[in-house]
């Protein structure tokens, strides 16, 4: 059993403080208060070396006596060392109140800072594309690892699902667009020409880039939210642990199921705002569908329905790979789980509007206008 904590003091020419016994919480009893009463400007040296035991009460007593008057301090082994070293790494200022930041200074921080979060954000963003596709070519040399059932089914939750939300949504837009531009264009005596808005704008743009918003908002806070959890949980780690990789099993599914369901989700949109925007023609402006109908045929190019064929496997996987990447990112807690789900939403939308600028940019530079 170790000896209570006590110090002795050498002649006042040496200015030598010995410690000894066990310096802890336990054993400590009254040695600070006997510290106290001694004349610490006498003590230059403070030696540790016959102590059994030291703990952080007994290293801060310690260090507070001998910062007095800047005595040193040795003695200690390694271990004990660190310990002491922690100890004093400790001992610093704490402000009362945070130091006052300008609102310029804190504004330019705020921008810094979501400046290096995008970069990193895109960087992990472009690291996770190069994944998916090193997992794509993988099944693809081994075309026994492709789970087709997982596949079908993420078919039925991103397409056959999201059928009625978006014909409705679809419906209500052309009928929209029909109605803002007669509108307009009743200023000029040209009505007509709502049919040439209604099948140029349904087809070529707002079809499709409202469908990538709804999907994004479904399947991409799905897809997030479902990984997240996953991840939270262990499950993603325990699949690698018996030897299947997430990337095949969990993220390719869902990536492929968007790419083939956007096109074919773009497509039915466009159809059903062209007769939300027939059937508002026919009664506003008394179109028949007949009319309408051929009119569409006469002022919209194939070059509209290819355009959004092409961008819509695009928009698809950015959607699916955005919503996968944040749900991977899930580390800590449950609340991590909702903001990720909220980045992955954010980001799907803002990665679609700003494709979507290049390509039309892009087109129209190639004559597709």
């Amino acid at each position: 059993m170790s000896a209570m904590a006590d110090f002795q003091q050498d002649g006042a020419d040496t200015g030598t403080l010995r410690f000894t016994g066990d310096l802890s919480l336990a054993k400590i009893g009254n040695l600070p208060d006997r510290l106290e009463a001694i004349d610490a400007a006498s003590v230059k040296h403070v030696d540790l070396s016959g102590v059994d035991r030291i703990d952080t009460i007994g290293a801060w007593v310690v260090h507070r006596f001998a910062a007095r008057n800047d005595a040193t301090i040795d003695g200690l082994d390694a271990n004990d060392q660190a310990l002491f070293d922690q100890v004093v790494a400790s001992d610093q200022p704490l402000a009362a109140k945070p130091a006052k930041v300008s609102a310029v200074s804190r504004v330019l921080g705020e921008i810094g800072d979501a400046v290096v979060l995008s970069g990193k954000t895109m960087l992990g963003l472009l690291g996770f594309l190069g994944a998916t596709t090193v997992a794509f070519g993988s099944v693809i040399r081994h075309p026994q690892r492709f789970r087709f059932n997982a596949v079908v089914q993420r078919f039925e939750v991103v397409g056959v699902a999201a059928l009625g939300i978006v014909g409705l949504m679809s419906f209500l837009i052309g009928m929209v667009i029909a109605q803002q531009g007669a509108v307009q264009l009743r200023q000029f005596g040209a009505e007509v020409f709502t049919i040439n808005l209604v099948g140029r704008l349904t087809i070529r743009e707002l079809g499709l880039l409202m469908t990538a918003i709804m999907v994004a908002g479904r399947s991409g806070s799905a897809f997030a939210a479902q990984l997240g959890t996953m991840k939270l949980t262990e499950e993603i780690d325990a699949m690698r642990t018996i030897g299947v990789s997430p990337m095949e099993a969990l993220v390719l599914p869902r990536v492929l199921a968007a790419i083939v369901m956007m096109p074919l989700l773009g497509f039915y949109a466009s159809v059903i705002a062209i007769i939300g925007g027939g059937l508002l023609c026919w009664v506003q402006l008394g179109i028949p569908p007949v009319t309408f109908i051929a009119r569409i045929r006469e002022v919209v190019p194939i070059t509209d329905l290819y355009i959004s064929l092409i961008k819509a496997p695009v928009f698809g996987a950015i959607i699916a790979i955005a919503g996968c990447f944040q749900g991977m990112q899930v580390e800590s807690d449950a609340e991590q789980v909702g903001l990720r789900t909220t980045s992955a939403v954010v980001q799907g939308i803002f990665l679609v509007i700003v494709l979507d600028a290049f390509f039309a940019v892009f087109f129209t530079w190639l004559g597709w206008d």
